[in-house]
């Protein structure tokens, strides 16, 4: 089965490829390297999803904004792959930026909203490497930012 139809199977509604809003680009392919910049979470509404995991969002609602990321990563690949998802090879890398509280522990499965999303799309070509990270808080105020690295074919 192939990308896009990993998408319609799914039910999966790609958000619009949103342009730069600061002094650097969403894509730059370098060889067989697609570089995503990192996506901020926006919900379907194009709202952005703000707050601390750990105190005004929960853990599901954290992972529920990582998927929106992921989304956005997605989106960003195939403007990149002017549209043609099958010039992706494989995802290598995530890293994903949780703004949460000092004694939230539970970053990864906050994360795991953008690796299972980028899985359920890409299938085995969507395995990557990945790291999830704490931080105090993120552009705007949202509550995720998830960056991506893949290879072209």
């Amino acid at each position: 089965m192939n990308f896009e139809e990993n998408i319609k199977k799914n039910n999966i509604k790609l958000p619009s490829a949103a342009d730069p809003v600061g002094s650097y680009v969403a894509t730059k392919i370098v060889g067989k390297l697609l570089y995503i910049s990192g996506q901020i979470s926006i919900d379907a509404d194009g709202k952005l999803i703000k707050g601390k995991i750990g105190k005004e969002l929960s853990l599901d609602q954290g992972y529920q904004a990582a998927i929106r990321c992921a989304l956005s990563i997605v989106a960003q690949s195939k403007k990149a792959t002017n549209g043609d998802l099958s010039k992706i090879k494989t995802c290598i890398k995530l890293t994903g930026f949780v703004n949460s509280t000092d004694t939230f522990t539970d970053q990864p499965k906050v994360i795991n909203g953008a690796s299972d999303t980028i899985s359920k799309i890409f299938g085995d070509s969507g395995k990557h490497t990945r790291a999830a990270v704490s931080v105090n808080s993120l552009p705007l105020g949202v509550a995720v930012e998830v960056d991506a690295i893949f290879e072209l074919n």
